[in-house]
């Protein structure tokens, strides 16, 4: 537990970045129609990630980096959320169900970088 799992690439135009990384990479996405959002899982020949429309603004060019978010596997979605806002993080995006995957949110840390939790759990969103 407690592992890298997952990656994430946010964008304003998914589409457009769908037909980026295949070409540049030969990843397969595919449109996920469960997810409360546009979201893409990306299929590589190492680790699993997914690309989702960006909830916010792009940060202008001279503000720091715009980055790929990653996502660490938990035992308990619920009791490493309130350990992240006991030590100052704050929630980016509730927590919410990929059905029959995981539980799934976002979090910022104290300096605004954004990362995510999941707790594997085949019941999720039943």
């Amino acid at each position: 537990m407690n592992t890298i799992e997952y990656f994430e690439i946010q964008s304003s135009e998914p589409v457009r970045e769908v037909a980026f990384y295949a070409s540049l990479f030969g990843w397969k996405f595919i449109r996920e129609e469960f997810v409360p959002h546009e979201y893409y899982r990306i299929e590589t020949d190492g680790i699993r990630g997914g690309l989702m429309k960006r909830p916010a603004k792009v940060p202008p060019a001279d503000h720091g980096t715009n980055a790929f978010v990653i996502s660490v596997m938990v035992e308990n979605f619920d009791r490493t959320s309130e350990q992240i806002l006991a030590l100052g993080g704050q929630i980016a995006l509730p927590k919410f169900a990929i059905p029959g995957r995981c539980w799934q949110g976002y979090f910022l840390d104290k300096d605004q970088n954004t990362f995510g939790i999941f707790e594997a759990a085949e019941k999720a969103g039943f």
